[in-house]
């Protein structure tokens, strides 16, 4: 059974490093690195990088959806209100959960649940009704009107996903080939014959397993 989230820790933005500061944004589109904040949906062990509401804020603020100040207004907010926080907390595991389902179906060649879909369709809506399109010194950009709601990281988040259900690119979503890895990525080689979330890790480990492996039928490893 998959422990259940822990409550909030709330302390200042970089008092205690976390994982969430450190986790590799490999899936070239937000929403899946957003996915990948879990290595082992639905297995035992797995490794969870966002393990409360202070990593979420530093992992928004890695993958640059959270500025700095917002990201620090956050953390005071939240240790103001841990109740909201824990709230907020929930609410984004359970978008990188749905998000997962979606596209880890989509990754294998199925389709989404109805009420997958359905939670995502929700998430995107509240999202749009907190945007706003601001003019800046390069043209426009969306923003978001609401900067202190405890969720708001999830709204970039939303958008994201559903910029990329429908960008054609559906083909290009693969899950990681590592044999302990179910990682997301859009795969925008040349040859688009990408099987790893990186090839540095997850690639190099099955090539290492695949040598000894011929080495063990050869009878050279004993």
């Amino acid at each position: 059974m998959r422990a259940k989230p822990s409550m909030p820790v709330l302390v200042s933005m970089d008092e205690i490093r976390s994982e969430a500061q450190t986790h590799r944004l490999i899936g070239g589109v937000l929403c899946l690195d957003f996915a990948n904040t879990l290595n082992g949906h639905g297995k035992t062990p797995a490794h969870e990088y966002l393990k409360n509401y202070r990593d979420a804020v530093l992992w928004s603020r890695k993958a640059g959806i959270l500025p700095d100040r917002n990201a620090e207004s956050l953390i005071r907010e939240a240790t103001r209100q841990p109740d909201r926080a824990a709230t907020a907390f929930k609410r984004v595991i359970a978008l990188r959960e749905t998000l997962y389902r979606v596209f880890s179906a989509i990754a294998h060649g199925g389709s989404p649940k109805a009420t997958d879909l359905s939670q995502l369709n929700e998430a995107r809506a509240e999202a749009l009704a907190h945007s706003q399109i601001v003019r800046t010194e390069d043209g426009f950009v969306l923003d978001w009107a609401d900067r202190t709601a405890l969720h708001r990281m999830l709204w970039p988040i939303a958008i994201s996903a559903a910029e990329l259900l429908t960008s054609g690119n559906l083909s290009r979503i693969h899950e990681c080939a590592g044999e302990s890895c179910d990682w997301l990525f859009l795969d925008t080689s040349r040859n688009h014959m990408r099987r790893w979330c990186s090839m540095d890790e997850c690639g190099n480990r099955a090539k290492s397993q695949r040598f000894l492996e011929r080495k063990r039928r050869s009878g050279v490893c004993q």
